[in-house]
């Protein structure tokens, strides 16, 4: 365990004596679940700004609690990220649907993913269109990835294990790409792949403190910026 996970998980300790939470939480129904996912719809999602009624079903369906560690299972609801393990995380429930309406996805869309880590984007935007191609870096979180999609319905899903940062050639164009970890620019590689009036939804800036999460569209070849807020993602790894 390194030391940034360490510093993770007394946090995550940290919050559970504030939320005054036990030791070891107890296990849920699938009835408690859904209750759950249907409060975090109605309070994080549709409380803000989420309004696209294809998203807010998506996460309606999608049940973020099989995308975490079983121990952090009661938690998946919850307004934060959650670790995953190899020192990464599954991003905020209102992240991942704000990401999601950026990118207008449409049933006849290819989308790409850059950082796959737990599977639960994927596993949303394969609510909105049968064509979705995801990269991860870690072997192993591409594997249990693949795994809990192929399990929960989505083995339509296409994971990759590889170098986000050069995308998917071979199934370039796609009508949107989400990058799901901090860079310091868009990588050429994804501006290329992007198609005419495509978004490409990215966190950019320094890592180790806030980013902004940035939408382009392209235009004439060009990327456009759309609209920002600022965030906290993990890094995307460049290429040496």
């Amino acid at each position: 365990m390194t030391k940034s996970w360490k510093v993770l998980m007394a946090i995550l300790g940290c919050l559970a004596v504030l939320f005054g939470l036990p030791e070891k939480l107890p296990a849920q129904s699938e009835e408690e679940f859904q209750a759950a996912r249907q409060h975090m719809v109605a309070r994080q999602l549709k409380g803000r700004d989420i309004t696209d009624e294809r998203v807010l079903a998506a996460m309606a369906k999608v049940p973020r609690h099989r995308f975490v560690p079983e121990f952090l299972a009661p938690l998946a609801y919850g307004d934060h990220p959650l670790p995953i393990g190899s020192q990464q995380t599954i991003s905020q429930p209102y992240i991942v649907a704000l990401m999601t309406q950026w990118a207008a996805v449409q049933p006849q869309d290819k989308v790409l993913e850059v950082g796959t880590g737990s599977g639960y984007q994927a596993a949303v935007l394969a609510e909105l269109t049968d064509k979705v191609f995801t990269i991860e870096l870690r072997p192993e979180l591409a594997q249990s990835a693949a795994q809990h999609l192929a399990a929960l319905g989505y083995g339509q899903v296409k994971v990759k294990c590889g170098d986000g940062y050069a995308g998917w050639p071979e199934e370039a164009p796609f009508a949107a790409i989400l990058v799901t970890a901090a860079a310091s620019q868009v990588p050429p590689a994804l501006a290329a792949q992007l198609q005419e009036g495509g978004r490409l939804i990215i966190p950019l800036g320094p890592v180790g403190g806030f980013q902004t999460m940035s939408i382009f569209k392209k235009t004439q070849g060009q990327l456009k910026e759309e609209n920002r807020v600022p965030v906290s993602f993990v890094p995307l790894v460049e290429p040496r």
